[in-house]
């Protein structure tokens, strides 16, 4: 177990918070942040989570096969790359420098 004095606090939303981006099929908003072209965190809240239509799908095979798995909605990855395309929403390590692939 690691001496509390010895970890730091993680500051990476204070320097590049979360974005707000909404989805282009269902409207669900959701909290983005894009650290690099692969890496992409989403936050959901419960309004986004009732709304997104690809998670009621989800819910109802679940239902039927006993399955509870959802990994990602492909309508809102989408809709995060049209927002970063469109200057909405920035790749953290881009704007560190970073080169784009």
């Amino acid at each position: 177990m690691a001496d509390q004095s010895s970890l730091r606090t993680d500051n990476r939303l204070d320097e590049v918070p979360m974005t707000p981006v909404a989805c282009d099929t269902c409207g669900a908003a959701v909290l983005v942040r894009k650290s690099s072209w692969d890496q992409t965190s989403v936050q959901w809240n419960a309004a986004a989570t009732a709304r997104c239509s690809e998670r009621a799908q989800a819910q109802q095979i679940s239902m039927l096969e006993d399955r509870g798995v959802f990994l990602a909605c492909s309508a809102l990855s989408e809709s995060i790359r049209h927002a970063v395309r469109r200057g909405e929403l920035a790749i953290v390590d881009e704007t560190a420098g970073a080169p784009n692939p």
